[in-house]
């Protein structure tokens, strides 16, 4: 059971899988997911942060055609974030300084008794409560 952060997503849409290497381990990692091979979630915060990349990197139709492959990307379940979450990444930015969205992401996570999380982002490294690991090959 993982939570998958956005750039997991994103690398393969921004980037050629044949030249970034983060790219294809990404995309690799997103097959496995949609064949219900691995456990995966996300949340709010993750189609947030994605459509936003996309858009400013190529375009609004390209973010909104994203927007909606990710909402509807098989065996990926979409988790809420409540108060008490918002609460906690207030908590986790001033513990471990983090930055608001990764605080929202890794809050999200530990709500839901997720303790993994898929990221190329090395600041989740910070945190004790969560062990960040990145897609193999």
């Amino acid at each position: 059971m993982s939570y998958i952060d956005s750039n997991i997503f994103i690398y393969p849409i921004i980037y050629d899988p044949a030249s970034v290497r983060e790219a294809l381990q990404a995309k690799n990692f997103l097959r496995k997911i949609a064949l219900g091979e691995i456990e995966a979630y996300a949340s709010p915060a993750t189609w947030d942060e994605v459509v936003w990349v996309v858009r400013k990197v190529l375009g609004i139709d390209s973010s909104l055609n994203q927007g909606r492959k990710l909402l509807s990307f098989p065996n990926l379940k979409i988790l809420p974030v409540k108060r008490t979450t918002v609460l906690r990444a207030q908590d986790l930015m001033e513990k471990y300084e983090l930055k608001p969205r990764d605080a929202l992401h890794a809050a999200i996570a530990l709500e839901n008794k997720i303790t993994t999380i898929v990221s190329y982002n090395e600041d989740f490294d910070k945190l004790r409560e969560i062990k960040r690991i990145e897609p193999l090959e």
